[in-house]
């Protein structure tokens, strides 16, 4: 600490007149750019470390340079996960050692004195993750100094200085997912699809959407609506894997079994994945639905599902339905049942036994009093609802037959 008040007589001769840092000054550079895509990390990062290389000494020079192609609200753990050749492909001139998580990880066997940046957000934009990261570098002696900072002055209005300005990354963070939803959730009540088509639709441009300015990111990507995909065996097969749900409540395994078992008519890799996410899909209602799931749970790779009042749904059907809202209702009714262990029915009896015996239940045709199934080489009709006598006679005849 500096002080005004010094002794009355020169003692700077004494070898305890100042405190020493045995420890050689070792200053590295930290970085972010949030996407490689919308921003350019060739050009931004160059000049954030100059910006950062004006607080470093007289003729000292950056001794490691780690930053990261990544959004500010992810925590240093989530950082920096890219693989090298992503790293390699961006062609910044800057060399590279690392991201935010290896500066936590190897600053105190680096040596490390001192972290320069930009500014706080550079770091992270929330301020709780920006304030771990100080700590944590602070317990092995390192001190974090960003550019824009003042120079001078009191502690504390260094302090106030630097906290107001994390406070600011935050709020503005908060400010960009609040714009973010808003658009998003006008997206959705449009009619717009968001991601990747589920199985029985592909997609269109909306050429009665209008038209958005170029922004400075360049032309932007069409608004585009959900339409049946041109394989119409698509359609078909999500209805019936639907009905195997909502009516014979089937699990997946048994509805992949069904499906896989008929290529030509129930086209493609039946997966346990692409089963239930069909079945839980609403878009399958003819609805465009937003925020079903949060990707933000803190794990890289991980989303987990919002509950169903937090969904954004569109005011009416805004494309063609494999099914009705409450066909797709019930379904999820019957999903729940059976993931609280509850006991299949009379059918799904029916074709576990079929399928112990190496046989496939298969639907032909079906009527409001009866239906009629292929169950190998045989065709049986059943009724609606099927007596528990009737199910327990077909279980013989069909272990009788094999």
């Amino acid at each position: 600490m500096y002080t005004p008040f010094g002794p009355p007589i020169d003692l700077s001769s004494l070898a305890n007149f100042a405190q020493v840092d045995a420890r050689p000054r070792r200053t590295v550079f930290c970085g972010r750019v949030s996407t490689k895509d919308n921003q350019n990390p060739s050009s931004s990062i160059p000049r954030q470390v100059a910006l950062a290389a004006q607080r470093l000494e007289e003729g000292e020079e950056f001794g490691a340079y780690f930053w990261d192609v990544e959004s500010g609200m992810l925590p240093p753990e989530a950082r920096g996960l890219g693989p090298k050749e992503m790293y390699d492909a961006l062609q910044v001139p800057t060399p590279r050692d690392g991201g935010l998580q290896d500066l936590l990880d190897r600053a105190e066997m680096m040596g490390i004195t001192h972290v320069l940046a930009e500014r706080a957000d550079r770091i992270a934009r929330a301020m709780l993750t920006s304030l771990t990261v100080e700590h944590e570098l602070q317990k092995t002696g390192v001190e974090v100094i960003y550019a824009n900072e003042p120079t001078g002055g009191t502690k504390s209005g260094q302090l106030r200085s630097r906290r107001y300005s994390q406070v600011e990354a935050e709020v503005y963070r908060t400010v960009l997912l609040e714009m973010s939803m808003g658009g998003q959730i006008q997206h959705a009540i449009n009619g717009w699809n968001h991601g990747y088509p589920p199985y029985p639709y592909t997609t269109a441009i909306d050429e009665n959407a209008p038209a958005s300015a170029r922004n400075r990111f360049g032309e932007a990507r069409p608004k585009r609506k959900l339409i049946p995909h041109p394989d119409s065996r698509r359609f078909t097969a999500a209805a019936e894997l639907h009905r195997l749900r909502r009516e014979e409540h089937l699990k997946a395994a048994d509805i992949i079994a069904v499906l896989s078992a008929e290529p030509d008519r129930y086209p493609g890799k039946w997966t346990h994945n692409l089963v239930e996410g069909l079945i839980a899909n609403p878009k399958l209602a003819g609805y465009q639905v937003y925020n079903r799931k949060a990707s933000r749970t803190g794990r890289a790779g991980y989303s987990r599902w919002n509950p169903i009042s937090e969904w954004v749904w569109s005011p009416r059907p805004v494309h063609d339905a494999v099914v009705s809202l409450d066909e797709w209702k019930q379904a999820q009714e019957v999903t729940a049942g059976l993931r609280g262990g509850a006991e299949g029915g009379p059918l799904t009896r029916i074709r576990a036994e079929a399928g112990r015996l190496g046989l496939t239940v298969t639907l032909v045709e079906e009527h409001g009093s009866h239906s009629t199934y292929r169950v190998g080489s045989q065709r049986i009709v059943l009724p609606t609802p099927i007596p528990e006598a009737l199910v327990q006679q077909i279980i013989e005849d069909l272990r009788s037959s094999v």
